[in-house]
């Protein structure tokens, strides 16, 4: 909302007769109302600042109001536009709806029906988490999120690929969902009767992740008491989803190769042949080809892996699904958290449009979650959201002002700092710090950063 929680328009229209009648008619329904004579000088404000709704005409001189809807929507798609147009250019207004206009009104204006127009727009907008599909759940609550073109065609792939037995690769940054991709493809698939078993290969030494996934042998190692079955085997019949398998070693992708080439294992420290039906799926944040090329990765096992390629787009690349998952996170976190939240204000709704998201989905959900837990009043306003994303917005964000006293401290606060700024994007994290991402996890182990 706008000034003291009034409801705030974009009027655009290159008459300023026009303009001036409506900004009256709004000022007296108790709206806030703000001018633009042309589609340009709309883009211009949009870029500036947040508004709950926009009044656009089709004609206008500069730039007509189907390239300043198209590009609107280009810096936020959240905002909804009601077009307006004379009875001779209905084909126009239609044209806009197929392009993502909300609706359209014909001129002379009915003024009953722009206001319940204008009313139900922007109440859809504030109601979003109640009144659209937040994704297809596959089992546990989970959800794949997202209405635009770049995930409803991932979502096309799932369903394709995932009754197959095929080999799946999903590549994707880090924070971006591809845990859920691969629960997607075991859910959808004819083995989804069977467990679904889940490994990080990169939260475990080499010697650790082996016995992780292969098992052992009573005295295989010290502290080895008993015989313990493996990830495969306890996958039997079901999916193993090896996450971030490119951060292995060649010794591990070589025994990995194994088990996909033959369906058998022997537990660390045993001589028993084991037979395994399991449909292996990985995930990497990593480009294969590259590490490949540059000989970390075995080319063998590459191919092995990558049957089926599986992209999942960074978030910055699906914008239009921001405002549902943003909705979706405070409903799922003031339920959680016992707050009674009513919405997310347009301001905050406007940075986390315009916001790069390094950390993806995951930067996004713990912000909301820090948001909900930290907010004062009844809905999710700039105030509440990370420092990073506050000083990135150009807000006067709180500043680390404590002088560290010691080289390890300096070490912890830009382990912290870094951390902060990518979302928690560990991986990115790392790259920014310029160390391995192991090493990275050895010292928020040693520093007890949670």
């Amino acid at each position: 909302m706008g000034v003291q929680g009034k409801a705030r328009v974009l009027i655009v229209d290159d008459e300023r007769v026009h303009r001036f009648m409506l900004s009256s008619l709004f000022e007296e329904w108790g709206w806030e109302a703000q001018e633009a004579d042309d589609g340009s000088t709309a883009v211009l404000a949009v870029e500036q600042g947040p508004f709950d709704a926009i009044l656009m005409d089709v004609r206008m001189t500069v730039m007509d109001g189907m390239e300043a809807l198209k590009r609107i929507h280009a810096i936020n798609p959240a905002i909804p536009v009601v077009i307006m147009t004379a009875y001779s250019s209905v084909d126009s207004a239609v044209a806009a709806i197929k392009q993502g206009a909300h609706d359209y009104l014909t001129k002379p204006l009915d003024f009953d029906r722009l206001r319940t127009t204008l009313e139900v727009a922007m109440g859809h907008r504030q109601q979003d988490s109640e009144t659209v599909d937040f994704g297809r759940p596959f089992g546990n609550d989970g959800r794949i999120i997202g209405k635009s073109a770049p995930m409803q065609a991932l979502w096309e792939m799932i369903v394709h690929v995932a009754p197959t037995e095929a080999t799946v690769l999903i590549n994707g940054e880090s924070g971006t969902g591809k845990e859920l991709v691969a629960a997607a493809l075991h859910h959808q698939s004819q083995r989804n009767k069977g467990p679904f078993i889940k490994v990080n290969c990169a939260a475990l030494a080499e010697t650790l992740l082996e016995s992780e996934l292969f098992g052992h042998e009573r005295g295989a190692f010290t502290g080895a008491d008993r015989r313990r079955e493996g990830r495969f085997v306890q996958a039997h019949g079901g999916t193993l989803f090896l996450d971030e398998i490119g951060e292995t070693s060649p010794a591990m992708q070589a025994k990995l190769l194994r088990v996909l080439q033959e369906h058998e294992l022997q537990r660390v420290g045993g001589q028993e042949t084991i037979q395994v039906d399991v449909r292996i799926l990985a995930a990497t944040n990593r480009d294969l080809e590259e590490e490949v090329a540059a000989g970390r990765f075995r080319e063998d096992l590459y191919y092995r892996l990558n049957v089926v390629e599986l992209e999942v787009p960074p978030l910055r690349e699906r914008q239009g699904d921001i405002p549902l998952l943003a909705n979706y996170f405070l409903c799922k976190f003031s339920e959680k958290n016992g707050r009674a939240v009513s919405g997310i204000t347009p301001d905050c709704m406007d940075v986390f449009n315009r916001y790069p998201w390094p950390g993806n989905v995951r930067e996004l959900e713990h912000s909301i979650e820090r948001g909900v837990i930290l907010m004062r009043g009844d809905y999710l306003d700039l105030d509440a959201l990370p420092a990073a994303i506050q000083r990135w917005a150009g807000l006067n964000a709180p500043k680390e002002t404590e002088e560290p006293s010691t080289l390890k401290e300096a070490e912890k606060m830009l382990i912290l700092k870094t951390l902060e700024e990518t979302g928690g994007n560990r991986s990115e994290a790392a790259r920014r710090l310029q160390i391995t991402r192991k090493t990275l996890l050895n010292k928020i182990k040693s520093y007890n950063i949670s």
